[in-house]
């Protein structure tokens, strides 16, 4: 079968590689059709790791797949060939302490398919747990499941940050997960919120998505937006998702006191100095995230409400077919041609 691998940084080939086995107990094989580029993959392309974690090449990024069950193993109920499926990409055991108090994503032993540890979605086919897999509902296109996955990394935020109705939100940042913080703050009953980037297409996006405030940071300080907005009193919850040490810094200064402030964006460099003491004499909450916490279900329920949620493909501004993958990231790396979020089409 076609893949896309990355063979070293920035440098994205396509390669043939097997099939997967035919599907173990509990195992279903599936088509894949449509793939999200998450800002982490960009990680791996631009960088070569994530924090700690180094690449090892060759590497088959993608972990915002959707597509069709073409084979189930033995065990397997719920589904059959032919459905139409999200997956959640992190596969934990189950069984451990983290698994069992219904934190999977913290699970020991999780493996993670898009990663070092395990190929991703670029690719024609992959097998993965039955467990992993959502349904997609028929009304659904696989554009609208592909952000199944980073959207369920914000009903993870949900459960452990929940916003109130009528508080102030601040996003920094208006790449894919940011423009999904944006609404989903929107839509849970935020008064304001603000959103933050130096680019100025993605800001207008942000607008569409739902934020009351945008501040192009390139000639604005969102600090002095948020403050003079909120009379000095500054912003109930921050959301950071450029992962940026003048982001953090700038959401802390900018978030009242006792306020909170989580962390979704991925910094590009290992050692990570915030300004510890401002938020200590605030006071402040700070959370990290770690992907999402099997809350696909949420996610799917939140879409398929019937409530605007599966208009929020608008952020999609770009679809590129499989072979053409390699051009999708330089896109993206670049901010040209008014990019928002990428989705790779394997026919």
């Amino acid at each position: 079968m076609q893949s896309i691998q990355l063979v070293a940084p920035r440098t994205l080939e396509p390669r043939a590689m097997p099939m997967p086995a035919d599907p173990g107990p509990g195992e279903i094989l599936v088509r894949v059709r449509e793939v999200g580029i998450c800002g982490s993959d960009m990680h791996w392309y631009l960088e070569g790791s994530i924090g700690w974690s180094e690449g090892a090449y060759p590497q088959v990024l993608g972990h915002e797949p959707a597509g069709e069950v073409a084979a189930v193993g033995e065990g397997v109920t719920g589904f059959a060939a032919g459905d139409r499926v999200s997956l959640e990409p992190s596969i934990a055991c189950g069984h451990c302490e983290f698994c069992l108090s219904g934190r999977h994503n913290n699970c020991d032993s999780s493996v993670f398919m898009g990663s070092p540890q395990m190929p991703g979605f670029f690719r024609e086919y992959a097998l993965a747990p039955a467990r992993n897999a959502v349904h997609v509902p028929p009304g659904m296109s696989f554009t609208q499941a592909a952000l199944i996955e980073p959207l369920a990394v914000l009903m993870h935020v949900l459960e452990l940050a929940p916003i109130r109705l009528g508080e102030t939100v601040a996003v920094m940042g208006a790449g894919p997960i940011g423009l999904i913080s944006t609404a989903v703050a929107r839509s849970a009953g935020a008064s304001k919120v603000f959103t933050a980037d130096r680019i100025p297409h993605r800001l207008a996006l942000a607008r569409e998505m739902g934020a009351t405030c945008v501040v192009n940071t390139q000639s604005e300080s969102i600090v002095d937006a948020i403050l003079d907005s909120t009379r000095g009193r500054g912003v109930d919850l921050v959301i950071d998702a450029a992962g940026a040490l003048e982001t953090v810094n700038a959401g802390i200064r900018a978030t009242r006191s006792g306020g909170r402030l989580v962390l979704i964006g991925i910094p590009s460099v290992k050692d990570f100095s915030i300004d510890i003491h401002s938020a200590m004499a605030k006071e402040l909450s700070l959370q990290t995230i770690k992907r999402s916490n099997h809350t696909s279900h949420q996610a799917l329920a939140l879409m398929n409400s019937g409530a605007g949620y599966e208009h929020w493909e608008r952020i999609v501004t770009h679809r590129f077919p499989l072979e053409q993958t390699p051009a999708a990231f330089e896109t993206l790396a670049a901010y040209a041609d008014g990019i928002g979020k990428a989705i790779i089409r394997i026919p």
